[in-house]
């Protein structure tokens, strides 16, 4: 673990070195107004292990670095100690402090499901804070299993992500754990209440954060809010939870907003519309969201 730098118990310390509007980040800094200093974050390696430059991190509480396949090994092994110190008296449940798992969607989705599948089988008591930029933003934005359909990636050039975006929620729920909740900084005021819930359970927790991401994705940082209002507007990032064996949407927009004003903002999708639209892919890209809305709304 690594010394904290100067910060307030309730915020990160200013100064974050990432990438200007960066979606992930937002969504953080509002986690971090709950639970403050009371905290071990264990952190994936990926976008936010930038946050520590050693042997500093913006941190008031603990923090500790783990690589992409682990950060849930590793938030067990934190969990078993401070039980342990617990169990013996040698801290009190005033100074317990709340298990963090912190990682990008390389590891959420990928990398990492394997280790954090069998700490939710074992019901750990942890957070796990995903920011799903929908590629491995950390290194040149490759695609990962949360890139959405026909997104170009460092990786997937000629007409885009050919696969789809894995559905991180399901997989989560079909764990039965405390909670699940997708969110976006974009809507803050469902974002702060969904961290609040989950940071008053017990047990397996998620927090799935869509990121913008300005550098990978394509747009600039001033369009950060734009680009994720739209992600909820036009459907196609939907706002939910589960919590006592059912899932409810926190959030259903009726009227939605066509998906090519979301896709046209971003450079990643710029081959859909030049040198001329495309349009059986447009159309197919819309219906897939169209799908999912008539199943929730039947």
């Amino acid at each position: 673990m690594s010394e904290s730098g100067p910060s307030s118990h309730s915020h990160l310390a200013p100064g974050t070195p990432l990438c200007a509007g960066c979606g992930g980040l937002q969504a953080l800094q509002q986690l971090y107004r709950v639970l403050g200093d009371k905290t071990v974050v264990v952190n994936a390696a990926g976008c936010m292990t930038l946050l520590s430059i050693y042997p500093f991190t913006p941190f008031a509480g603990s923090w500790l670095y783990t690589a992409m396949a682990c950060a849930a090994a590793g938030a067990q092994g934190v969990r078993d100690a401070l039980d342990i110190q617990l169990a013996k008296g040698r801290i009190s449940s005033a100074e317990d402090l709340a298990t963090v798992v912190l990682t990008g969607d390389g590891s959420a989705y990928g990398m990492g499901l394997s280790a954090t599948s069998a700490a939710l089988d074992r019901g750990l008591d942890f957070l796990y804070l995903c920011y799903d930029n929908e590629g491995y933003g950390n290194t040149g934005h490759q695609y990962s299993s949360a890139t959405p359909r026909a997104a170009h990636t460092a990786t997937s050039r000629v007409s885009g992500y050919a696969g789809s975006k894995k559905d991180l929620f399901a997989i989560w729920a079909a764990h039965r754990p405390s909670y699940v909740a997708t969110a976006i900084a974009a809507e803050p005021q469902d974002l702060a209440r969904k961290v609040k819930k989950a940071a008053a359970l017990r047990g397996p927790r998620l927090l799935l954060v869509l990121a913008p991401c300005p550098t990978g994705w394509g747009f600039d940082p001033a369009l950060t809010v734009k680009v994720g209002q739209l992600a909820v507007e036009t459907g196609i990032w939907p706002l939910k939870e589960y919590v006592d064996g059912r899932a409810v949407h926190t959030k259903i927009p009726r009227q939605r907003t066509p998906l090519a004003e979301y896709l046209r903002l971003q450079g990643r999708f710029a081959h859909l519309f030049s040198p001329q639209p495309d349009e059986q892919r447009l159309a197919e890209l819309q219906q897939a969201v169209e799908d999912y809305w008539q199943q929730v709304t039947e």
